[in-house]
């Protein structure tokens, strides 16, 4: 499984996660938001994770313009942690672009790589 991490806040951190939870069942890319929405687009990627400072702004901007607004979902907003069931659903629905703030990066991208893995 391909991970690209792109958004605006803590890409590297939220790499550091992927790595230490997927171990060397995922390989990660950090890219800027439009290379990493291109990068699914044409399948050189499978799973976008993006964070900003509201979810979906900054996180997920790219995505939704080149991915469409179905492949995307917003797990997490200020206020609004990630909910574990919302993320199984958003996974099972067919989204590939997965946007969250920057402090509920260790759930989001728990919550991601569990759903994921599955």
């Amino acid at each position: 499984m391909k991970i690209v991490i792109g958004g605006q806040v803590e890409k590297k951190d939220i790499e550091g996660l992927v790595k230490e939870l997927a171990g060397d069942r995922v390989e990660t890319m950090v890219k800027s938001d439009l290379e990493a929405a291109m990068a699914i687009k044409s399948g050189a990627a499978d799973y976008y994770f993006g964070a900003c400072h509201t979810g979906g702004g900054g996180a997920l901007a790219m995505a939704i313009a080149l991915l469409g607004k179905p492949s995307c979902a917003t797990i997490s907003m200020p206020g609004k942690p990630p909910v574990k069931a919302e993320v199984e659903a958003a996974v099972q629905s067919g989204a590939k672009a997965f946007g969250f703030t920057g402090d509920h990066k260790e759930k989001a991208v728990q919550y991601l790589i569990e759903a994921l893995i599955k």
